[in-house]
């Protein structure tokens, strides 16, 4: 299987390097090699054009960058992602962005949600921003009282900002300068990005897989 994998990917990487949009190019060679959900999630989730990923790792910025500014974080998005780093489930994307492999569509609250976020607000506080504006998506179950917990350990550690539960989450954070996501869409349309969960991982020494280890493992 691993080796129709890499075929796969290599047929998607010459189809996007020659303009073919992602879903036809993926529907293409994913029907072809007959992949599985799993193996199609990961190649939607991590193979680009080599023009994609020259843009957009030019708009990653360490969390230094963040002193004195205001950083949006995509709620969601960004818990799921560190979660799936701290279970080892996540994996580095061609484009250098962490992204998770789960195939879920919402968010339900765990035991150790508190813990996650806590770690997340504790490592932002390191960097001094001006403020921390967390989106939630208010359709999805559970949203308030992530949000509610979200603003009680902002308070926790003293960092000026709050959380919101909104309908569209992507059109909020494309209103910001730097942002904070995994997200395709938000990442070509806003200025700089930071990668929060990369680098909660490499503060804390936690190694992500390439997607390059993936396929060649």
């Amino acid at each position: 299987m691993i080796f129709i994998l890499f075929d796969a990917y290599r047929d998607l990487k010459y189809l996007l390097n020659r303009g073919y949009r992602k879903s036809i190019a993926l529907n293409f060679v994913a029907n072809h090699y007959k992949l599985r959900l799993k193996e199609r999630h990961l190649l939607a989730r991590c193979v680009f054009s080599d023009e994609d990923i020259e843009t957009r790792m030019k708009k990653i910025k360490p969390m230094c960058f963040i002193e004195g500014k205001t950083l949006a974080v995509d709620g969601f998005n960004v818990l799921i992602t560190l979660e799936s780093v701290l279970e080892g489930k996540a994996v580095l994307c061609e484009d250098n962005i962490v992204r998770d492999l789960k195939y879920q569509g919402g968010y339900k609250q765990r035991k150790n949600t508190a813990k996650t976020l806590e770690l997340l607000i504790s490592f932002i506080s390191k960097f001094s921003p001006k403020e921390v504006v967390f989106f939630y998506d208010a359709p999805i179950s559970g949203s308030g009282k992530i949000a509610k917990l979200t603003e009680e350990i902002l308070r926790k550690f003293n960092l000026l900002g709050e959380a919101k539960t909104v309908k569209g989450v992507d059109k909020e954070l494309k209103r910001f300068e730097v942002v904070a996501t995994s997200d395709i869409g938000v990442i070509d349309k806003v200025p700089y990005i930071i990668d929060l969960p990369f680098e909660i991982a490499k503060n804390r020494s936690i190694k992500i897989k390439k997607l390059e280890e993936i396929l060649q493992s």
